[in-house]
C-alpha cells in the first residue's frame, strides 16, 4: 500500500520566498496549501491548493487549519513565512504601530503553531518550520522593530522545540539574508517620522534596496525550507543564502567591538 503524500501549509504564499516555497516543495513531492489574505488573485495551478488566510484572526487561522486536515486528512509541515517589514527609527515608530507589526510576524506565528500542534503531536509527527531572518541574531538600525521580531522568533522557535521534540514534532528555523523581492517596496512606514532621523532614513532605504536587488533569488531559501522539511536529522537552524552563513560565522568569530563598525559601515553611519 502506498502512502499518502505529505501535505504542507505555507502562510504568506501570494509572492516571493512563500510563492517560491510552495512550488519546491510540490516538486519534493508534498500536496501543498499556500495561504494569503486576499488569493483571488493568484493563478492557481502547480499543484497547489490556494486558501484566504489572515494569520491575525484567532478565526481565520482555525478555520484554515481544520479546512486542511479535513481535506487530506493530515498535516506534516508548517512553514510560517507571513511576515511584515518595518521603516523608521525606533523612536519614530508608535507602540500601536509596533503591535499590528508583532501581530503578524509574531503572533501570527504562534496562532498557526498552536493551531497544527494538537494534530501533529497525535500522529507522532511533524515539522514546523519558521522563516525568521540574519535579523534574529544582528542588529539592524531603522528596522528595529522588525528585528525585534525575528529575535522573538528565534527565541519562541528554538524554546518550543524543546517542548515537543519527545512528541515526534521539531520546530526549525530558516534564516535568510538579503533576498531579491520587493520586501523593501511593501515595508511599513513610521507612523511619527522626526526630521532629525530623514536623512538617515533616507540612507537606509538606499541601503536596503541595494541589498535587496544584490541579493538572493527566493528559490534559494525555498530550497532549504525543503531540506528543513525533509532531511532524516534535521538541524534547529537553517541559514539560507551566501550573505547569511558570511554573516553568522562574523557574528561568531569577530570581536564584538569590530563586528559593531562593520554594522555602521555596512550602514553607511558615522563613528
Amino acid at each position: 500500500m502506498t502512502a499518502s503524500p505529505q501535505v504542507a501549509l505555507v502562510t504568506g504564499a501570494s509572492s516571493g520566498i512563500g510563492k517560491a516555497a510552495t512550488v519546491a516543495l510540490v516538486d519534493a513531492g508534498f500536496r501543498v496549501v499556500g495561504t494569503s489574505r486576499d488569493t483571488s488573485r493568484i493563478a492557481s495551478g502547480d499543484g497547489v491548493t490556494f486558501l484566504n488566510l489572515d494569520v491575525t484572526s484567532d478565526e481565520s487561522v482555525t478555520d484554515v487549519v481544520g479546512q486542511v486536515i479535513a481535506r487530506f486528512g493530515r498535516l506534516d509541515v508548517l512553514v510560517n513565512n507571513a511576515g511584515v517589514g518595518t521603516d523608521g527609527a525606533a523612536e519614530e515608530v508608535s507602540v500601536a504601530q509596533a503591535q499590528t507589526v508583532f501581530d503578524v510576524n509574531v503572533f501570527g506565528l504562534m496562532r498557526m503553531t498552536r493551531a497544527v500542534l494538537p494534530h501533529m503531536r497525535a500522529q507522532g509527527s511533524g515539522r514546523i518550520i519558521n522563516v525568521s531572518s540574519v535579523g534574529g541574531f544582528v542588529p539592524n538600525p531603522f528596522m528595529a522593530v522588525y528585528v525585534s521580531t525575528k529575535h522573538a522568533v528565534e527565541g519562541y522557535s528554538e524554546s518550543l522545540d524543546h517542548e515537543v521534540r519527545e512528541h515526534g514534532v521539531r520546530v526549525l528555523r530558516v534564516q535568510p539574508g538579503p533576498i531579491n523581492t520587493p520586501f523593501d517596496a511593501n515595508l511599513v512606514r513610521a507612523d511619527s517620522p522626526l526630521p532629525v532621523y530623514a536623512h538617515r532614513r533616507r540612507v537606509f532605504e538606499d541601503v536596503m534596496t541595494e541589498a535587496m536587488r544584490g541579493g538572493d533569488d527566493p528559490a534559494v531559501v525555498a530550497k532549504v525550507i525543503v531540506v528543513a522539511a525533509t532531511d532524516p536529522k534535521p538541524k534547529s537552524r537553517y541559514l539560507a543564502g551566501s550573505t547569511a552563513g558570511r554573516v553568522a560565522v562574523l557574528r561568531r568569530v569577530v570581536p564584538a567591538r569590530m563586528f559593531d563598525k562593520s554594522i555602521r559601515k555596512l550602514n553607511r553611519m558615522n563613528g
